[in-house]
């Protein structure tokens, strides 16, 4: 069956920097293709290229055949290619009509024909399973599940042949993500052709048909998914051969490090009662909601405690933040972006921001003794980076995100609070995160984990703590817990 989209010997460069080397890729209608690879492997630039966002240095592409090179992101909508980015682009004060129909209005004698609109988008949602959505319903009332499905339908409007979803379930419960995976069923049937980038190699399985890897802006492979085993395309993402997804590192738990007691916010999380222990890795599990940041935060004295106690090693810190740094607590934020790092300053400045004491001379700072130090965790931590001094936002998420672990590591920190620490990174990133903490473990040190992937938090963790609705509901050893009994106290704490 001739492809619907064919790129052949694409080539990118920035300055010195080779961003995509002779890649190939091969979409075909009616099937979804797994775009697959680690963080800075080249993905974004691929399909910045298919979105006319960037122009292509070489290499040719075809669209149902014809030559197809868009001049902008505009061009490329216009010819059937449409991108659902990972940060969803709707206008939270306008209707779901009028984003779905923004820009591509109907009008009559030059008035707005509302009756055309409507009709157009009750069709599309209807195509998309949704035909009980209100199109008068303003955008900022609708989960992230629901605004996903209006970036789909204007896609639709727009009568796209090729979608791009971008790490579409990030932020999606497990029920809007499975209504997700409907969705693009009901696409796949149409005759669609799709390309889903994602992480979450099971969730690959349960979306795509085949899969192509980019390693170093290069095709590093390409093939059927259902002859490709989990290891063989990890393998091919990384270029060695990965034992262990989830890295185990010995450790045994010992005496309470961190104590909570009866710790309730304004709204979340109520009455939480735990004990971490020196040496343990500590998982909490829970739905989108269920008040798991809020605990972080409120540890950590980002957001007001309305009652109850945090003790570190038997010393109740004052609520700031740089109280609880001086008590050994490090936050990682879930929000790498808006608040885990500052995105303009340098790795340098990032990594050593709450621990400046060792470079201080005579109100200096002595940066030749800083950078050293900070290239020593760049090269233990197998940071991708120029130098100390290059910017944040240059880097991969991946890379960030190292940024971020290196930071407390280097704060020596003794509890660290890692909130999503491997969210949308790849996943030789994530064995890496994994093999950190349990180093950390190893060190002494205690890990509070918060994630929302029930699979690594049973791998990674000792014991695992289930919230709903801003309280603990059961905390037990990880070994006697399955993702489906985790996912089952969850539920059934939301429910009552």
């Amino acid at each position: 069956m001739p492809a619907l989209l064919r790129m052949t010997g694409i080539s990118k460069r920035f300055g010195a920097t080779v961003a995509l080397r002779d890649v190939a890729l091969e979409v075909h209608a009616g099937q979804a293709l797994a775009l697959i690879g680690e963080n800075g492997a080249g993905k974004s630039t691929l399909m910045k290229i298919l979105s006319g966002a960037h122009p292509p240095d070489a290499g040719e592409m075809l669209l149902s055949g014809e030559r197809y090179r868009p001049a902008n992101p505009h061009a490329a909508r216009l010819a059937g290619v449409a991108m659902i980015y990972q940060e969803l682009n709707l206008a939270p004060d306008l209707s779901v009509e009028d984003n779905i129909m923004l820009g591509q209005e109907r009008q009559r004698l030059g008035w707005l024909d509302r009756r055309a609109q409507r009709r157009k988008v009750a069709a599309v949602l209807e195509r998309l399973g949704h035909p009980d959505f209100s199109p008068e319903t303003e955008v900022r009332r609708l989960s992230v599940g629901a605004k996903q499905v209006v970036e789909i339908a204007r896609a639709l409007v727009m009568e796209a042949r090729l979608i791009v979803f971008d790490e579409p379930t990030s932020s999606l419960t497990q029920a809007d993500a499975q209504r997700l995976f409907e969705v693009i069923g009901r696409l796949k049937q149409s005759g669609c052709g799709i390309v889903y980038i994602s992480h979450f190699l099971e969730e690959i399985r349960n979306v795509c048909d085949r899969y192509a890897v980019l390693r170093d802006g290069s095709t590093a492979g390409s093939g059927d998914l259902a002859g490709a085993s989990e290891q063989h395309i990890v393998s091919l993402m990384v270029g060695r051969t990965v034992d262990e997804l989830f890295p185990q590192v010995p450790h045994t738990p010992g005496g309470v490090l961190l104590s909570l007691t009866g710790l309730s916010g304004r709204e979340s999380p109520r009455e939480v009662s735990l004990n971490l222990r020196r040496g343990e890795i500590l998982g909490i599990a829970g739905l989108v909601g269920a008040g798991r940041t809020e605990l972080l935060r409120c540890v950590f004295a980002l957001d007001p405690v309305r009652s109850g106690q945090v003790r570190v090693a038997n010393y109740a810190p004052s609520a700031s933040p740089r109280a609880r740094i001086d008590a050994g607590l490090g936050f990682v934020s879930e929000d790498r972006k808006g608040e885990g790092l500052a995105q303009s300053r340098s790795i340098a400045d990032n990594m050593t921001y709450s621990r400046l004491g060792p470079y201080r001379r005579w109100g200096w700072l002595a940066l030749r003794q800083r950078n050293a130090a900070v290239r020593n965790w760049i090269n233990r931590l197998s940071i991708k980076a120029r130098s100390p001094e290059a910017e944040i936002q240059t880097l991969s998420g991946g890379n960030q995100q190292k940024v971020a672990i290196a930071r407390v590591l280097h704060q020596e920190a003794d509890v660290l609070l890692l909130d999503e620490p491997t969210r949308g990174i790849d996943v030789g990133t994530k064995a890496e995160i994994y093999r950190l903490m349990g180093e950390s473990a190893a060190a002494g040190k205690g890990v509070l984990f918060v994630s929302s992937y029930v699979t690594e938090l049973l791998a990674v963790c000792d014991r695992v703590a289930v919230m709903s609705r801003g309280r603990l509901r059961a905390i037990r050893p990880a070994a006697e817990w399955t993702e489906e009994t985790v996912m089952a106290c969850a539920i059934a704490a939301e429910r009552t």
